[in-house]
């Protein structure tokens, strides 16, 4: 009978947080990419014009914050989900385990292009990743030497490129879309001599120089489209859906000789091409009201089809079979393997 008794107050226990649970919070938090942002509110606003549930909460604070925020703890003052403009990282997982979230459904969304893009008053121009590493980066290879970047203007690194100086707006560190860019771009990119004087070092690619050339904007990726069509020679990066909502100020630079399309972003041709993801905590489903449908809209053929609504509001669909995957994670609610 001793036995008995923990195990009941346990249960008891156990009820009573959900009850407290569903009783404090009837409303989703979704949280993380500003990459991810504008697809998360559209499902959010259709997902409560339905009627049964409220509109889910939706911020913006980057991929990096997100998932602190997703992985700082389970229960009302947590989000339920987390967008993000790349995979979760081995140490954010540690942070999840160690704050309790240790179910996590990993559902891939979407794909996604960064556009390297000016005002449409520019003049058109074809970056390789080189040469934009080359003017980004804090230091680079110079007569055979490492030194403090020495370019000022594009021109300077290429007669081909504007000879306009260089001036690059970028996302903050906390940023997915940074951390593909850098790793596409800058690692990309980067001279192999250079690496192997840093000592095979590859972070030293994805410095960026701190003289003003390189902006740090924000999460609001709207603020940088409005920086870029205020300022004709200056450039920017960020989601293929800012480029999309914006054409008529903006437009994307070539890179490698290629400009930004859906089907090249689908296809990765397009040299900075990037899945996009939803993560949800699954110790929050049927606790949190709208949980389970708010996932299943979200990946519903009507939102993430090849003729969703999300695609035409600049998201990529994915291939057939990564669409259906990502049905049946949220069918049966399954966790992702670390």
């Amino acid at each position: 009978m001793r036995k008995i008794i923990p195990i009941i107050f346990t249960l008891i226990g156990l009820s009573v947080i959900a009850v407290t649970i569903a009783q404090a919070r009837d409303q989703l938090k979704v949280t993380g990419s500003s990459t991810v942002y504008p697809y998360s509110t559209v499902v959010a606003e259709r997902f409560g014009k339905e009627g049964n549930f409220k509109t889910p909460v939706v911020e913006s604070i980057g991929s990096g914050g997100g998932f602190k925020a997703f992985c700082a703890g389970v229960g009302v003052d947590h989000p339920d989900f987390t967008g993000a403009s790349r995979p979760i990282k081995k140490e954010e997982i540690e942070l999840c385990q160690k704050n309790g979230v240790t179910e996590i459904i990993e559902l891939p969304i979407g794909n996604d292009g960064l556009a390297f893009a000016l005002s449409v008053e520019g003049k058109d121009v074809n970056f390789t990743k080189e040469q934009l590493q080359r003017a980004m980066a804090k230091e680079v290879l110079w007569g055979g030497k490492i030194t403090t970047n020495p370019y000022t203007k594009w021109s300077d690194i290429d007669k081909s490129l504007p000879d306009v100086k260089i001036e690059v707006l970028v996302a903050p560190p906390t940023s997915g879309t940074r951390d593909a860019w850098d790793a596409i771009v800058m690692e990309g990119g980067c001279n192999k001599d250079f690496i192997a004087l840093k000592g095979n070092k590859k972070k030293a690619c994805t410095e960026y120089r701190e003289d003003g050339a390189v902006i740090e904007a924000g999460e609001n990726d709207t603020l940088i489209v409005q920086k870029i069509t205020s300022s004709p020679n200056t450039f920017g990066y960020f989601g293929y859906s800012y480029l999309i909502a914006n054409k008529d100020k903006i437009k994307a630079a070539q890179i490698e000789g290629i400009a930004p399309t859906v089907e090249g972003i689908q296809s990765y041709t397009y040299p900075v091409s990037r899945p996009l993801f939803l993560y949800a905590k699954k110790a929050h489903a049927n606790v949190i009201p709208g949980f389970n449908e708010f996932l299943a809209e979200f990946t519903s053929k009507n939102a993430i089809g090849t003729t969703g609504y999300l695609f035409k509001v600049g998201l990529v669909p994915n291939s057939r079979e990564t669409e259906e995957k990502a049905r049946d994670i949220v069918a049966n609610l399954t966790i992702m393997q670390n």
